[in-house]
Order: structure tokens, then C-alpha cells, then sequence
């Protein structure tokens, strides 16, 4: 009953709030004393709650903060996305370039084929690519987190990158938009430009995009031009096996290109039909099928390899191609001034004695270009292989001509007074401690300005620009077309300045043309498809900048190099003039020279500046020179050099008399 009642007391009286918490505080302590004892009669052990709950308030807490981080960041990354929209699937407009007689040399710098459709695709070709580059494709929005994964531990596992995490949505995203540049930063927005294009474009969008995107090696981009370059065909046409070359070729396009090796192109195609085969889209006996073809198929693309003869060239014209036209936002065709004969020509000489002689004499590279006296320019060789190296020899490399350079030096030196017979002391000088020397270490005494330039002798070039004056001879270098600043003292005579072997090959036009100076140039028009025309060029160079007497006098001292000089290695045939060049420490070695009908100029040297082994304008180069001249003139008819129509007889009678009773 006291229990009863003592539950049934009315209200307690008024009490402080200190009082309360006191006693509420007792209370809460006993009855969690009491919890305590009776979960430890019962054998079971207490439960931290508050501890728990404080755990889970901080995860769900941190969660938030890591959304509205990870918001703010992929904010950062989407200001700086490119603008994109649904005119990524139209391809880039194609340039078609044309020799002289419209035969296709290439398309495009960027060798782009017509745009194709899947169905207008073998379903193997497709289906290769995705083997290899994406199986799931079709299951994934853009990112494939699953393969991402396996590929991160494939290559810790490996401890390198042996396989890659990108969608083939991430690929199209990082081609169209994006820098190859390896950053997370790069990758972040590479993601999400996937995602995007999930959202905006189907599957076989994506793919048709990236089919006729991809690079695949020797310039080519998407797989019409891959089918043209390495199987001449359209990819409607490939085999299996061509299409898992083709697909194989997306690892390493450079590596597995058929066309520079069979051999590793044979074997990444056997990974790429045996993926397939994995992936369920062909069977195995299909895969040894397509195997049985391989000798036929990879040797039909080693028969392509002529496809790339004037890459040098096509990458010079196309370079030009907007400051005529503008960017182009449709197919074009640019028609040049390229002979193709003269091309295979030129590049068959270059390789030629290179082969025989590089090694030997330790010379690695070369170059060569041909032009019609006009400045049309008729072949251009910017290396031994454009495969190797893209980089442009004949118009990219600043090299010194060393003797080369005299033909300015002794034009300025008939301005000032010179004549052809006059006698010049070839002997020891000295000029502020400067003592220019004769390649052969001896000297001769009095000799022929003539005869001077036949021999190349340097101390009489000196002579002649210090009588002239440095600047007469600069003035006359930049007249004829060296447009690179050259120093204002006499290292000039001997050709210490650097110019590219265009230049300097354009500036001897003038003697071949009658005086005219020339702008060299590739591009005769450019027209569209349907023929209409944009650009044709019209008029010429920069007028006379050679009168014709001292035109006349300077091919009768330049043809002596060839027929009694230095150059003797470069005769052919034909009425020809020329000049030896050879730079310090055998660093440089050139040929220029020309006929009535074409000026060629050859150089030989390495990239890194290397000296070469005794290698002189007259060995090498001159031989290279003589070959492309001698193919340049088959079948043309024998012509004089300007202002020596007439006087050939004139001059054999005057340098007879001269040998007889002197000067």
C-alpha cells in the first residue's frame, strides 16, 4: 500500500532549476547504473549509442561535404569545356592535293577519307575495333568503371601501363576537344564530356564519329583513309583480315603500320582476330581464315608505300592553303606545280647515295629541290624518310652554305667594278686577326676572278667583298630572295650566315631565267569539288633584279665550276651552271645549280650539326644533283644558259687566248 501511495502523491512542491537538474541528473545516473547492472546480469555487453550515433552524423555529414565538393570541382573543370554541340559529327572539310597533271598525291595533312556510315561498313570492321578497344560498348554511358578498374590492376600488376581505361566514348571525347596532354585535370573533363555525349548522341553516332576520327598511322585519319592508304579500297571492301590490321593499328599506329613493318603488323593483327574470337564476334575457325590471307593482304599494303611520295611537299602546300582561301568548310582540291616523275626521281637519288655513302661518311640526312624557272616548284625531298621524321629539311632547316653563298658575293663584286678576267691576288690575309684560309691550305698567287669561282677559292671571295662591301653583298643576297638577316661583315663572303636551302636554291633562279627574280611557290589554283574555282595564281615574281650583262657574265663563271671547278661531279649532259658549298668542319655540304629548263639545289648534313667525314659540295651533293638533273632533262631539247646563246665559241677562243699569252 505505501507503494500504491507513494505512486498516487500529488505534484512535488516548486523547486530552482539547480535543484532539478540535480536531481534529474541523480535520476538519470541511476537508472543508467541499473541498465548497466542488469546487461551485465544478463551476460551481454553494453552498447556505446551515443558513440555510434555520433559516428554516423559524422559520415552522413562528411558525405554531404564530399557532394558538394566533388560539385564545386566538376563545377572548376565544366568552365573551362569547350563549346560543343551536335556539328561535331559533321567531319572536317577534305583537301585533295594534285601534281601538275591531277593525279592525287595525298589528302589533306591530315589525311582524312569521305565520311562513311557503319552500314556502308564491313560488320567485322566494327566489330574489331570494339574487341579491341571497347567490348562493352554497349553496356556502359560513357564511362566503363568496371574496365577502368581492370586495367588499374593490370598495370599494377605489371608495373606499367599495359592497358588503358578510356571508353571509346572517352577517346572521341579527348580527340574532338581535348589535348593529348596527360593530367588528372585532362581526365576529369574527358569524363564528362563522355557522359555528355552519351546523353546527347545514340551508340552508333558515337561510333560512326570515332571510325572516321581515329588516327591510324602515315597521317591517316578514320578508317576510309586507312582503307585507302594501306589496301588502295574502300573500307566497304576490307577482309577480316585487313579490318584487324586496320583495328590494331589504334595501339601504336606507328608501331603496327603495315607499310613500315609486316612483321608487327602481322602480329598485332593475330591479337586483334584472337580477341575477337574471345569477345564472341567471330568463331575460331573464321579467325584461321582470315590468318591464311595474311601474306597477301600485307603485302599488298607494302605495295601502297609509293602513297606517300610529296608528303614533304603536301605538308608545305596545305600549310598555305588558308591564307588563299580561308579555312575551308568544304572539300577542296588543290591543283600544284608537282612533277611526279621528277618526285620519284628525286627522291630515289637522295636515297641512293645516301645508302652507299651515309654511313661511311657519316651522313645522316638530306634534301632536295627542284624548280622551273618561274619558281614552280617541281619536287621537293625534305628528308631521307618521311615515316621517320615529318620534319621539312628544305624549307625548315637554317643551315650555313659556306661556299654556295659566293654567287651574291661575286654579283655584288661586278657591280662594284669586277670583271670575269680580272686578276685578284689569292694569297695569305689577314684582317683584324680574321685569317680566312683555301680549302686546300695553298694559295696560287694572281688568278681570274673566273677561275676563282671555278676553284672556290676563299681568299679571293674575301677580297672581292671587302673591295664590293659587306652590305653591297647583303643587299644583293636579299634582292635575289635570301630573305634571312646575314651579318654586315666579311664571314659573310664565305657564307657564314644560315638560310634554308629553298631560299638559297630561289635565289640562283635569276641566273637560269634571264634576271627575274621569283617567289617559289606549289600552289597553281584550288578549286571544290564540283571544279568551281576559289584561287588561281596569277602574275609572278618580284621583276628584274639582275640586269642581263651581269647575268650573262655570271653564268659563264658558274658553268665553270661544272666543266673545269669543283662541281665537275655534277655534269650531265646538258648546258648547266653551279656552285659548291661546304660549311666548318665538314657540318654542311651543297650543290645548287640549274640549266635553262630547271634549278636544283641539293644538301646533305645531320640533324644534330655532327660533322660529316670529308663530305665536300662537290662529292655527294654533286652526284645527287647530277641524277635529279639528268631525269629532269630526258627528252627535252638542249638550250643555252641566258646571255651565253652566242658566246659559248666566244669564250672557249677568249680563255684559249688567255691560256696562251696570259691576261
Amino acid at each position: 500500500m505505501a507503494k500504491q501511495k507513494d505512486d498516487s502523491a500529488p505534484p512535488a512542491r516548486p523547486r530552482s532549476k539547480a535543484s532539478g537538474k540535480t536531481r534529474a541528473a541523480k535520476g538519470h545516473a541511476a537508472a543508467k547504473g541499473h541498465a548497466a547492472n542488469k546487461s551485465h546480469a544478463s551476460g551481454k555487453t553494453p552498447q556505446p549509442r551515443p558513440r555510434a550515433k555520433r559516428a554516423l552524423i559524422f559520415a552522413a555529414t562528411a558525405g554531404v561535404w564530399a557532394v558538394i565538393a566533388a560539385f564545386f570541382v566538376l563545377g572548376y573543370f565544366a568552365l573551362d569545356l569547350p563549346t560543343i554541340d551536335a556539328s561535331v559529327l559533321s567531319r572536317r572539310p577534305n583537301i585533295t592535293v594534285v601534281d601538275a597533271s591531277g593525279e592525287e598525291l595525298v589528302r589533306s595533312g591530315e589525311i582524312y577519307g569521305m565520311a562513311v556510315s557503319l552500314d556502308e561498313l564491313p560488320p567485322h570492321l566494327a566489330a574489331a575495333v570494339i574487341s579491341v578497344e571497347d567490348r562493352r560498348f554497349y553496356q556502359h554511358s560513357g564511362i566503363d568503371l568496371r574496365g577502368f578498374v581492370r586495367a588499374m590492376v593490370a598495370n599494377l600488376r605489371a608495373g606499367a601501363v599495359v592497358q588503358g581505361g578510356s571508353t571509346i566514348t572517352q577517346q572521341v571525347a579527348k580527340n574532338l576537344f581535348l589535348t593529348p596532354e596527360r593530367t588528372i585535370a585532362r581526365k576529369v573533363r574527358e569524363m564528362m564530356l563522355a557522359v555528355w555525349l552519351e546523353h546527347k548522341f545514340t551508340k552508333e553516332q558515337i561510333l560512326t564519329l570515332y571510325l572516321n576520327r581515329v588516327y591510324l598511322g602515315a597521317g591517316t585519319y578514320g578508317v576510309a583513309a586507312a582503307a585507302e592508304r594501306y589496301f588502295g579500297k574502300e573500307p566497304r571492301a576490307l577482309t577480316l583480315y585487313q579490318s584487324a590490321v586496320i583495328a590494331g593499328l589504334l595501339k601504336a599506329p606507328s608501331r603496327y603500320n603495315p607499310t613500315n613493318d609486316a612483321s608487327l603488323a602481322r602480329d598485332r593483327a593475330h591479337v586483334v582476330l584472337s580477341t575477337m574470337v574471345d569477345a564472341g564476334a567471330i568463331t575460331a575457325a573464321e579467325a584461321k581464315a582470315a590468318e591464311s590471307t595474311s601474306a597477301v593482304d600485307l603485302g599488298s599494303a607494302a605495295a601502297t608505300r609509293h602513297n606517300a611520295r610529296a608528303r614533304y611537299f603536301a605538308d608545305w602546300v596545305i600549310g598555305q592553303v588558308e591564307s588563299f582561301v580561308g579555312r575551308p568548310d568544304a572539300d577542296i582540291i588543290v591543283h600544284t606545280t608537282l612533277d611526279s616523275g621528277l618526285q620519284a626521281a628525286a627522291e630515289q637519288a637522295l636515297a641512293k647515295h645516301l645508302d652507299a655513302s651515309g654511313a661511311r661518311q657519316n651522313i645522316g640526312q638530306g634534301a632536295v629541290v627542284v624548280l622551273a624557272p618561274d619558281g614552280a616548284v617541281r619536287a621537293m625531298v625534305g628528308g631521307r624518310d618521311y615515316a621517320t621524321s615529318q620534319f621539312n629539311r628544305a624549307v625548315q632547316a637554317l643551315r650555313q652554305p659556306g661556299s654556295a653563298f659566293k654567287p651574291f658575293v661575286y654579283l655584288a663584286g661586278l657591280k662594284a667594278g669586277y670583271g670575269p678576267n680580272d686578276l685578284v691576288t689569292d694569297g695569305p690575309i689577314d684582317i683584324a686577326g680574321w685569317k680566312p684560309q683555301n680549302f686546300s691550305g695553298d694559295y696560287k698567287g694572281p688568278v681570274t676572278v673566273e677561275d676563282a669561282v671555278a676553284d672556290s677559292i676563299n681568299t679571293v671571295a674575301v677580297r672581292v667583298a671587302q673591295f664590293a662591301g659587306p652590305r653591297a653583298v647583303i643587299d644583293e643576297a636579299h634582292r635575289l630572295g635570301i630573305t634571312e638577316d646575314l651579318p654586315n661583315d666579311l664571314s659573310i663572303a664565305l657564307g657564314a650566315a644560315e638560310t634554308t636551302l629553298l631560299e638559297l636554291t630561289s635565289a640562283y633562279t635569276p641566273f637560269a631565267n634571264g634576271g627575274t627574280g621569283i617567289l617559289p611557290y606549289g600552289i597553281a589554283e584550288i578549286t571544290d569539288r564540283r571544279g568551281k574555282l576559289l584561287y588561281r595564281r596569277s602574275g609572278g615574281g618580284v621583276g628584274q633584279v639582275v640586269s642581263a650583262g651581269n647575268v650573262a657574265t655570271m653564268n659563264r663563271m658558274l658553268r665553270g665550276v661544272i666543266e673545269r671547278g669543283t662541281g665537275k661531279a655534277a655534269a650531265f649532259g646538258f648546258p648547266a651552271a653551279g656552285k659548291t658549298g661546304t660549311s666548318s668542319d665538314f657540318r654542311d655540304a651543297w650543290f645548287v645549280g640549274y640549266s635553262a629548263d630547271l634549278v636544283t639545289g641539293v644538301w646533305v648534313g645531320n640533324d644534330s650539326g655532327a660533322s660529316m667525314k670529308g663530305v665536300t659540295g662537290g662529292g655527294v651533293p654533286a652526284r645527287i644533283w647530277r641524277d635529279v638533273m639528268s631525269a629532269g632533262h630526258s627528252g627535252r631539247a638542249t638550250r643555252e644558259l641566258p646571255g651565253l646563246e652566242q658566246s659559248r665559241d666566244d669564250n672557249f677562243v677568249s680563255r684559249m687566248f688567255r691560256s696562251i699569252f696570259g691576261d
